[in-house]
């Protein structure tokens, strides 16, 4: 069954039963609602209803509750989502709590207000027998807001109102996505517009369906036009030439009222099917549309980076936070108490999450992020451990100095290891004045540091890859014992990634994979079609942090937004998603095979936008919730070691997992 072949909400199970409720032509008004004056003597609340949570991050306990609403004005219909205030908590059907410490800034960043239904692509539904019930509502855009979750039911009565408001109809690919506003034929634009009471066109048959000659990736189906309230917001649609054959009596006795110019328009489109055949083409998913950056890499492999005109439309988080300026040195002594400590851990995080840090104060912050320096430590407790840990690092370090060559010879794990780094030391990030020229110090600290970690680490020793990771770090921090520590503590959060059985890299190709499949089933399904689920296309992104992909500021930015783990600890998981489905519309229209992808992935070096990127990823972190969270194995870098889990995310609530 093909993607356009759909039906409307009469054969579902929830809105017949909804309709048992001898609702007529009455609105639903969850909870005992009323109507309310929104604003204007013409606006109408025609549903509410309380504890439809969020969940700004992974940890249920962090979720944040408020009131949905639909309200109608005029002939448009509007959705808002307004968080509950400080200290005005709600509780679901399980008695538990939310919002409890929801901070009014916050509150304001999450507030969703008075969107159009008219902008609205599509609604996918989740009523599990088991758990919340939840809907994802995406925009024509393609952008979607955070899942809404339903603590104490009401989807069934969200959806029956709208089919009072707008036109919706179920995808017969997926039972669980609604179609809103579908429809693309002058025919149907016209009747819409009418604000006529509810039409359905028996449209039947092969002729049913109408198809462009100018557009054949669209397919037409049966219409449903709903209330005095149903509108259509008809932006970048294609007149289509091939009107149905059979129209229902019913259709023609409502267009008696229509206008001349409307009248002489059908006729003509009467007239043109008489000579020309429906056509029927499979209809383009439209959600999740992305501009197409690269040229044609393959035909003109010089060709400079230019936006595809059809999807120049790059709108930004409906409900984001825009980026910010980096952490300056002013903003990072607020967050330290007169001894040093850090007093809100996750207030600084999530600052650092949307704006990163200047480079001024990267060497101290870093420390931080990495785990060298824990949160609660003090200025005297920080300068003791760095005395320590100098010692620790010239004693790790001696280990290997002290080997004459005549215990070399016969030591054939350290001569390997060693002229591995030597070779890749000297090419790694020489375009950097840092590294750059002949007898550089700083490639000699890179060599002595991944040297001594192979001594300091036997077991995993040194792989190509280590250098590009720990040239960043040297970089910011300058000392090389320091920069030596937070490698450390980097690395036991990537490590995995090098193991010999790359299990690390595998449960991360993994978790990949079933994101994609979550978060953007057409994608996953051209993948399944060209057997690309092994995603090794996206290898070199997972195993050095999109340290190649990325100018080296950027890749700073990118990394201490990361380390953060302020969303996700595997937000990087979903940059790979974000920057797939920015591409999505390219990979299939030229059907890329796994050679071509793979060249194609790797061609995308130095052209990717980070902000625009991470913003998407953020999106779609929070829309894929704990259903996103649930796709990653436990385990799966750079998941943090389990003492640093349990000192840094104090604030997870067990009870809600």
């Amino acid at each position: 069954m093909q993607e356009g072949d759909q039906h409307d909400l009469s054969d579902d199970s929830d809105y017949a039963a909804s309709q048992q409720q001898d609702l007529g032509r009455s609105f639903y008004r969850s909870d005992s609602a009323k109507s309310a004056d929104m604003g204007g003597g013409d606006s109408e609340t025609v549903y509410v209803k309380d504890n439809v949570a969020i969940h700004p991050t992974q940890y249920a306990s962090e979720r944040i509750s408020g009131r949905l609403m639909l309200v109608k004005r005029g002939p448009s219909l509007f959705m808002t989502w307004i968080p509950y205030k400080h200290g005005v908590a709600g509780v679901d059907s399980a008695g538990r709590s939310s919002n409890s410490g929801i901070l009014e800034r916050d509150r304001k960043l999450y507030t969703i207000k008075d969107v159009p239904l008219a902008d609205v692509h599509s609604i996918r539904r989740h009523t599990p027998a088991l758990g919340w019930q939840y809907i994802i509502v995406i925009l024509s855009s393609g952008i979607a807001f955070p899942t809404f979750y339903f603590y104490n039911g009401g989807v069934r009565e969200f959806l029956a109102t709208l089919k009072h408001h707008v036109i919706l109809a179920r995808s017969a690919d997926d039972a669980n996505v609604f179609l809103a506003n579908n429809i693309q034929d002058p025919l149907q634009k016209t009747l819409s517009s009418l604000e006529l009471p509810r039409v359905v066109p028996a449209l039947q048959g092969s002729g049913d369906i109408l198809a462009s000659d100018e557009n054949p990736g669209k397919r037409q189906v049966g219409l449903h036009i709903g209330d005095s309230s149903s509108e259509y917001s008809g932006r970048n649609r294609h007149k289509l030439h091939d009107p149905a054959r059979d129209i229902s009596i019913q259709v023609l006795e409502k267009f008696s009222l229509v206008t001349k110019f409307a009248r002489e328009t059908t006729s003509q489109l009467f007239r043109e099917n008489q000579s020309n055949g429906a056509s029927f083409h499979e209809k383009r998913p439209l959600e999740n549309k992305y501009a197409s950056i690269l040229a044609e890499t393959e035909k003109v492999p010089s060709a400079p980076v230019a936006p595809d005109p059809l999807e120049i439309d790059r709108l930004p988080l409906v409900w984001g936070k825009q980026r910010q300026q980096p952490l300056n040195v002013l903003e990072w002594c607020s967050f330290m108490d007169a001894e040093g400590r850090i007093t809100d851990s996750k207030a600084l995080r999530k600052r650092i999450f949307y704006g990163g840090v200047d480079h001024s104060i990267r060497p101290e912050v870093w420390k931080f992020l990495l785990g060298y320096h824990p949160y609660d430590s003090t200025y005297a407790e920080r300068e003791y451990l760095a005395s320590v840990k100098k010692s620790e690092y010239e004693i790790l370090k001696s280990q290997w100095q002290s080997i004459s060559p005549a215990q070399a010879k016969r030591f054939t794990k350290f001569r390997e290891r060693k002229g591995l780094i030597e070779k890749d030391v000297v090419r790694t990030d020489r375009s950097i004045s840092f590294y750059d020229g002949d007898d550089n110090p700083n490639v000699t600290v890179l060599h002595d540091i991944l040297l001594t970690y192979s001594f300091y680490n036997f077991d995993l020793g040194y792989c190509q890859g280590m250098s590009d990771l720990l040239s960043p770090i040297l970089f910011v921090m300058g000392d090389e014992s320091e920069t030596f520590w937070c490698f450390v503590s980097l690395m036991d959060r990537l490590g995995p990634n090098f193991n010999r059985d790359q299990s690390g890299m595998h449960s991360q190709l993994f978790s990949l994979l079933k994101l994609v499949e979550l978060l953007d089933s057409p994608l996953h399904n051209y993948f399944s079609k060209k057997d690309c689920l092994n995603y090794f296309f996206c290898f070199r992104w997972l195993l050095i942090q999109f340290k190649r992909e990325f100018e080296y500021e950027e890749v700073m930015r990118l990394w201490e937004v990361l380390w953060t783990h302020y969303l996700s600890e595997h937000f990087h998981l979903y940059l790979c998603v974000a920057i797939l489905k920015r591409y999505r519309h390219k990979i299939m229209a030229e059907e890329m095979d796994f050679d071509t992808l793979l060249k194609f992935i790797n061609e995308l070096s130095g052209h990717i936008h980070l902000e625009d990127s991470l913003r998407d990823a953020e999106a779609l972190c929070a829309c894929a919730g704990e259903n996103g969270e649930a796709c990653i194995p436990p385990g799966t870098p750079p998941s943090l070691p389990l003492e640093a889990t349990s000192s840094l995310f104090t604030q997870q609530d067990q009870d809600d997992i």
